[in-house]
């Protein structure tokens, strides 16, 4: 009688260890499941101090795109709402400009004013570079010194940017430029980038990132820009 309890405990403890096994491996797997189905959070640390090189950032097609009353066939789809919209005097007239932003531009922006002194050179006319640059600086105070058409050179119907002039130390300066011909003279102070018109899946502000990154520990931007084994015109 007592080898048949012991017997009976003993099987009856087998069973209760295997059922209990089967509920924690299912209690662990609704676990797994719902902690795979959480948002990823990041954690957010102090970036390093600012760097002593100056990024020069173009604006037209670099950074944003627009168009004006006057465009017989804008190169946006029709119906695609402007970021913005700017009244500005040319001679005398009025024009508006819609301007759409380049994706990821704010963001960009955010991040890379963290790590350089940033100076807008654009080739626009100040009445309306100015205006842009306001808009994206939205009162930040993130961009600062800006560079006209006024102070580019007339070449050839375009104009060149004469980075030296900005920026005497050639070790510690480059430009973000969708146009070579801006920077002709200084190929090993640039970024090339890709026009950009209107295409919403664009990432070449992001893809840029890493590099940016990493450019502001050279002591010459140059060493590394000589090279362009990353730049693919970024997109």
């Amino acid at each position: 009688m007592l080898k048949q309890l012991q017997t009976g405990m003993r099987a009856f403890l087998l069973m209760a260890s295997r059922v209990w096994t089967c509920i924690c491996f299912l209690l662990k797997k609704q676990v797994r499941t719902i902690s795979q189905m959480q948002p990823v959070k990041y954690e957010i640390f102090p970036l390093s101090p600012l760097s002593r090189h100056r990024l020069m950032l173009d604006l037209d097609e670099t950074l944003i795109h627009s168009h004006h009353d006057g465009v017989a066939r804008p190169t946006v789809r029709p119906g695609t709402p402007p970021d913005f919209v700017l009244k500005v005097t040319i001679d005398r007239h009025p024009v508006r400009f819609f301007v759409h932003k380049r994706p990821h531009v704010d963001f960009f922006l955010d991040i890379v004013s963290q790590w350089y002194e940033l100076v807008v050179f654009t080739a626009s006319m100040e009445i309306y570079g100015a205006a842009v640059a306001d808009k994206l600086d939205n009162n930040r105070g993130i961009l600062r010194r800006r560079y006209y058409r006024q102070h580019c050179t007339p070449e050839m119907g375009s104009y060149t940017k004469d980075l030296a002039a900005i920026c005497s130390d050639l070790t510690s300066v480059f430009i973000l430029d969708n146009s070579p011909g801006a920077y002709r003279a200084y190929p090993h102070n640039a970024i090339p980038i890709k026009s950009w018109f209107s295409d919403a899946g664009d990432i070449a502000l992001l893809s840029l990132l890493p590099v940016l990154d990493a450019l502001r520990f050279t002591q010459d931007v140059r060493s590394v820009l000589s090279r362009n084994l990353h730049l693919p015109h970024s997109g």
